[in-house]
């Protein structure tokens, strides 16, 4: 079953289906829309950046529109798709507080395995998802933003339980410092790789963000060296582009500097990465 929403006035589309929603995916592309895709009594198998994922039984995963996807092999499952103009992620961060962890995590994949409670209340919400789709009034479109909004906070509350985040009410909680260290890092690490830089824009020392990142087991230049190393796989694998145009795209002056962070994680330079590519397909 396919349900389409469009709104004309601004170009907004929310997609509600099964796995043929993920057919165009078949061979790799760019998402171009937030996805969300939740399994029942089957997994399913996705490549997600040319990193292979299983999702397991009845569990959600969530997309960015940057990402790269190909669909393998699913059924039974439920998708929604949307496009920033039926809901903005960023424009609607202080209700949902999902972004920088759901969305625009860097490399990190969320994946939500649902206990039988959970997975009733996603059923429950799915099927009036569908009921308000089959609801043509004045009001349908904002009664949907509402359902997305619901399904955003109930999903994002679970991710932060399961990964034992510590939920406060501070403003400034060591998740919230994180959330918003990763949407800036999303905004600006093609041009900013220094920890300085976002530690100014937070208005936090980087000696405070790396004791508080600490805490949740990683480190801002961590963060900010893996979603280089991301962009460059992905620039990699998914253009022609030459190490060495990668490197300039992701403000690397000096080419070799790119190359040795690379190296570093990957145990290859970008140019042996992109050899092994080419061998391997």
């Amino acid at each position: 079953m396919l349900k389409t929403f469009t709104e004309f006035s601004t170009n907004a589309i929310l997609n509600v289906g099964d796995e043929s929603l993920l057919k165009p995916y078949k061979q790799t592309k760019q998402a171009g829309l937030f996805m969300f895709i939740r399994t029942n009594d089957s997994k399913a198998e996705i490549v997600v950046d040319s990193i292979p994922h299983t999702i397991k039984p009845h569990s959600i995963l969530a997309l960015t529109t940057i990402q790269y996807l190909q669909f393998i092999e699913g059924k039974d499952l439920v998708v929604y798709q949307f496009n920033r103009e039926f809901y903005c992620i960023k424009d609607h961060d202080q209700e949902v507080s999902c972004v920088g962890l759901l969305f625009f995590g860097n490399v990190h994949i969320p994946l939500i395995e649902l206990n039988l409670d959970e997975q009733r209340k996603f059923k429950i919400l799915h099927e009036v998802f569908i009921d308000e789709l089959e609801t043509k009034d004045n009001i349908q479109a904002e009664m949907l933003r509402m359902l997305m909004a619901r399904f955003i906070i109930i999903s994002t509350r679970l991710l932060k339980a399961k990964e034992g985040f510590i939920e406060t009410t501070s403003k400034n909680s060591k998740i919230d410092l994180l959330r918003e260290f990763n949407l800036l890092v999303e905004s600006y690490f093609k041009t900013e790789h220094s920890v300085s830089f976002y530690a100014d824009k937070l208005f936090k020392s980087p000696k405070t963000l790396s004791n508080t990142f600490a805490k949740l087991d990683t480190s801002p230049l961590k963060i900010i060296h893996e979603r280089l190393i991301l962009e460059s796989k992905r620039l990699l694998v998914y253009t022609d582009k030459t190490a060495k145009e990668i490197a300039f795209e992701i403000g690397f002056e000096d080419a070799s500097h790119l190359s040795r962070l690379f190296k570093k994680h990957t145990t290859l330079s970008p140019s042996e990465f992109k050899k092994q590519l080419k061998s391997a397909s």
